[in-house]
């Protein structure tokens, strides 16, 4: 099958990922079903690139029904090592305006869940680290790529994770801001915690729509807001991408790419074959490991 090393996963009015080269529609099965859309593989700065689109063609799914677990697992049997998240938020801070990018180093969880958020489970148990959500490597990177692509881009903040798809209400809005969130969208969990669990390097670049409804001289949230100034931001979301590229380590150092390594509790020659069967492309080295072992 045709490899990438990055990943992007485009949001709200971020569809396709323009300058690819010898571009090919990918679709990929999985135990978890299909992805959102086709994965679109191709070429950029030299790189192979694969983008999936996170509500499909005409946005047509729901955060809460999102195959979240498809799209990483059909991810992570591309070969990719690294996913850039670009997502549409909104602004808990005055000083993160409409159309500022952050790039978050912390994330609340206040779905509630109902999206599957692991792999695991069915004879194997594992717990991930999961106290730095994003990863310290690719976070830099993507801050100063941002930068160069001429967009106001603020470095670390709280992304608070909220179920949807109805947006806040005032009163929760302002409670968030009491927590320290500093920008709130649906769709980082479980994408993040899926990612860190097929040891996938996941940052987001987080686009500010609006200030959600909490700031009483700015209108409050609607949808065509967040799709009218997304799109204007896909432009320099796009150029950030495609720059962040030339940045990208040609090895990784940081505890992602190992992050099964102390997380499987269970011995492996009691899982079923059919559970490792299926969690084959996360935890293959870890199996042959194991058979070494004995």
């Amino acid at each position: 099958m045709a490899e990438a090393r990055v990943g992007v996963i485009g949001g709200s009015g971020f569809y396709q990922m323009d300058g690819l080269t010898d571009a090919d529609e990918l679709h990929v099965d999985t135990p978890y079903g299909e992805p959102s859309s086709a994965i679109v593989l191709g070429t950029l700065e030299g790189e192979r690139i694969a983008f999936l689109s996170r509500h499909g063609p005409g946005h047509r799914i729901l955060p809460q029904e999102l195959p979240d677990r498809a799209n990483i697992y059909a991810m992570k049997t591309l070969g990719v090592e690294t996913i850039v998240g670009v997502s549409a938020v909104g602004s808990l801070r005055e000083e993160i305006k409409p159309l500022h990018l952050l790039v978050p180093d912390q994330i609340i969880d206040r779905t509630r869940g109902r999206r599957p958020s692991t792999f695991f489970g069915e004879g194997l148990v594992a717990h991930i680290s999961f106290a730095d959500p994003f990863c310290p490597e690719l976070r830099p990177a993507l801050i100063a790529s941002a930068r160069e692509a001429g967009a106001t881009a603020h470095s670390g903040g709280t992304y608070v994770a909220v179920e949807g798809p109805a947006f806040s209400t005032r009163a929760e809005s302002n409670l968030y801001r009491t927590w320290g969130a500093d920008v709130i969208g649906m769709t980082a969990l479980p994408e993040a915690k899926l990612a860190r669990e097929a040891e996938i390097c996941y940052a987001i670049l987080a686009c500010a729509t609006d200030y959600d409804c909490w700031h009483d001289d700015e209108a409050d949230v609607t949808a065509d807001l967040i799709v009218a100034n997304l799109q204007k931001n896909v432009a320099v979301s796009q150029e950030a991408v495609r720059l962040f590229l030339r940045r990208l380590p040609s090895e990784r150092q940081c505890g992602c790419r190992s992050a099964l390594a102390n997380a499987l509790v269970t011995p492996l020659d009691l899982v079923p074959p059919a559970t490792l069967a299926r969690l084959e492309p996360l935890i293959a080295k870890y199996v042959t490991a194991a058979g070494k072992a004995r």
